[in-house]
């Protein structure tokens, strides 16, 4: 059957070629048939919208984005544990600059974006979307695209993203995330039951859940969870070796269901009897007798003289990690009310922040291990940070399971929340609050801020901003005892001069402008050396003619 839109795009296609030809003379009309064009060219399927452009982006065309440290605001609980970062300003900004130091290095994002509803939440250009906008459904497009653009390339390669949704935005943002990484790495869809029922006043269905998308950055091949409670209570049978491995229960070692493999296929003796699979074994020859003699396998004699065999599977491994599982599409909990509990805790009243998503929810989000690889020593970015939830659930994780998980927040500081609602949590879980005993961790905050192209010593204004890219990268404190920062080469001389006193340097971040001599670099061999980047700030000085 003919495409019949192909045809008419076509036949428009060479109607503009002879405008063209005909006004090759007149750029205004020239620039106007280019544009009738790309939208002839535009893709036939898909999402699309009216775009919008923020007032982020117009002022970052005059202005560079920096960051720039509150001081004052550090905490430092732990000398072993790598640094965690707060930023305050408008997420996009801090997107760029993240985009520099973190490339293809993030493991796990978690973000709870506006929802759109119509409410207070969802402020576009500081103005209130309202449900009567007839573009609130383009804002909240344009305004997630350009974030989710940056966070996929901020994914590391087995990185996945869990996006916390309802259905005023469902269909649209499952759209956008096919289009921005892929149908293919569309891992799931994930109901989040989150609370018990609603009042009587509620007209039409109950709504009790909302959606988590989650999206890879490549395709996974496998995808584990925690053990729930009820999982774990499975392991009740208990053997000698219970109080180093827990309890087990047992799986069956004959099959019927593999294709027939010869080397599966043999006898055993157990107690005189000679016992053989009704078709084949699940283990080969080698593998079942020593776990027989490990005593981690079960005959049990049936009526008829057969035996039923099964090997012990223990609910925590060789190595002491528990015993994981697979995901279900459905999670029966934790709910809202457990959110509203713990902001309760924290701030003595529930009005602090409406609508915190319960920690234990996204506690079980970054517990997931993607293609094997243990989340122990993720990165964690939530971009829509709010209250801090994903902070405290990445310093309970922590503690779970000793685990050296780092996180990255980004928000706005509307109505001051960043600094007192989002690091006032942040603070009271590293330093304790009420029943709850400290979890020490390290924090860095940061402020965005911008330097105007215009700068006249632009290339300096930028180098004042140095230092806080370095820590974001490394996740260090610049402290001038364990980091040192050397920017030219009489600092250079000076530490030299004085290496005697700096016992415990880890590492030196030196400016491309310093060539160490062949003694200075004898007397660094011992510490790491890393060269300060051109990508901090190298292309924004290119832009307006200046190198760095």
């Amino acid at each position: 059957m003919a495409n019949l839109s192909q045809q008419k795009r076509e036949r428009m296609m060479e109607f503009l070629s002879k405008l063209k030809e005909e006004h090759k003379e007149d750029d205004s009309v020239l620039i106007a048939l280019g544009e009738i064009e790309a939208e002839l060219n535009a893709k036939k399927y898909g999402l699309v919208w009216e775009e919008h452009e923020e007032n982020v982006d117009v002022m970052m065309k005059d202005n560079i984005p920096v960051f720039t440290e509150c001081k004052d605001k550090e905490i430092t609980a732990s000398d072993s544990t790598a640094y965690n970062f707060l930023l305050e300003g408008d997420n996009l900004h801090s997107l760029y600059l993240l985009e520099k130091t973190h490339k293809g290095k993030i493991d796990i994002i978690y973000i709870d974006p506006p929802y759109n509803t119509g409410g207070t939440e969802f402020r576009y250009d500081d103005a209130i979307v309202v449900k009567e906008d007839g573009f609130k459904h383009s804002k909240w497009l344009s305004f997630m695209k350009r974030r989710l653009v940056i966070a996929r390339k901020l994914m590391s390669d087995d990185g996945i993203i869990f996006i916390s949704i309802d259905d005023n935005e469902v269909a649209p943002a499952i759209m956008l995330c096919n289009e921005i990484f892929g149908e293919e790495n569309h891992v799931e869809t994930i109901i989040w039951k989150n609370k018990y029922g609603a009042g009587a006043k509620t007209v039409g269905f109950i709504s009790v859940h909302e959606y988590i998308l989650c999206y890879s950055k490549k395709p996974i091949s496998d995808l584990t969870s925690e053990l729930s409670e009820d999982g774990q209570a499975a392991y009740k049978k208990r053997d000698e070796k219970f109080e180093m491995r827990g309890g087990y229960l047992t799986q069956p070692l004959m099959t019927t269901s593999l294709g027939d493999r010869p080397n599966l296929m043999y006898t055993i003796e157990y107690e005189g009897d000679t016992i053989a699979p009704r078709k084949q074994w699940v283990w080969s020859r080698e593998r079942l007798e020593k776990a027989i003699e490990n005593n981690e396998v079960e005959f049990n004699k049936q009526k008829d003289g057969t035996y039923s065999v099964r090997a012990k599977k223990y609910l925590y491994d060789e190595n002491g990690d528990i015993r994981r599982g697979k995901p279900i599409t459905i999670f029966n909990g934790p709910f809202t009310q457990d959110g509203t509990k713990e902001i309760r805790e924290h701030f003595g009243t529930e009005n602090a922040f409406k609508f915190a998503k319960p920690s234990e929810l996204i506690r079980k989000l970054i517990a997931f291990e993607i293609n094997g690889k243990k989340s122990k020593n993720a990165t964690v970015l939530d971009f829509f940070a709010g209250s801090g939830t994903t902070a405290q659930a990445v310093l309970e994780q922590n503690k779970r399971d000793h685990g050296h998980r780092n996180f990255i927040l980004c928000t706005n500081n509307e109505e001051n929340i960043c600094e007192d609602v989002t690091y006032t949590r942040i603070k009271n879980i590293i330093t304790g609050y009420g029943p709850h005993s400290e979890i020490p961790a390290n924090l860095k905050y940061y402020r965005t801020d911008v330097v105007s192209k215009d700068e006249e010593y632009l290339s300096d204004a930028l180098l004042d901003h140095v230092a806080e890219m370095i820590q974001l990268e490394h996740g260090i404190k610049l402290d001038g005892k364990h980091y040192i920062m050397v920017m030219d080469d009489d600092e250079a001389d000076e530490l030299t001069a004085h290496w005697s006193e700096y016992p415990d340097v880890k590492a030196l971040y030196v400016s491309k402008n310093v060539l160490f001599t062949t003694e200075q670099n004898s007397l660094f061999k011992g510490v790491d050396v890393h060269i300060i980047p051109d990508y901090y700030f190298n292309f924004e000085l290119r832009e307006v003619g200046e190198t760095w």
